[in-house]
């Protein structure tokens, strides 16, 4: 395996799967000596994924429905009584 004149490497799908790296993995390269090693990111430094803003994003615009219960808001969408 080669570095690529861009300092690229292809990391072999049989290590990206073994270590649970799938795309958009963030990750680190930790160097002890000779030796550098490349280890998924601490979830402080890992930017959030789509699913994270999307999650955030659905919990910071919930709305305030004066304390009906989810009976009450199907019937009052659905026109009933």
């Amino acid at each position: 395996m080669r570095i690529t004149s861009k300092g690229q490497v292809t990391i072999p799908q049989e290590v990206r799967e073994a270590a649970g790296f799938m795309p958009n993995t963030e990750v680190d390269f930790v160097v002890d000596g000779d030796l550098v090693f490349l280890v998924k990111a601490t979830a402080a430094k890992a930017r959030p994924t789509r699913g994270d803003r999307v999650v955030a994003a659905l919990r910071s615009s919930r709305a305030d429905f004066g304390g009906m219960s989810t009976d009450e808001l199907m019937a009052l969408l659905r026109g009933e009584p």
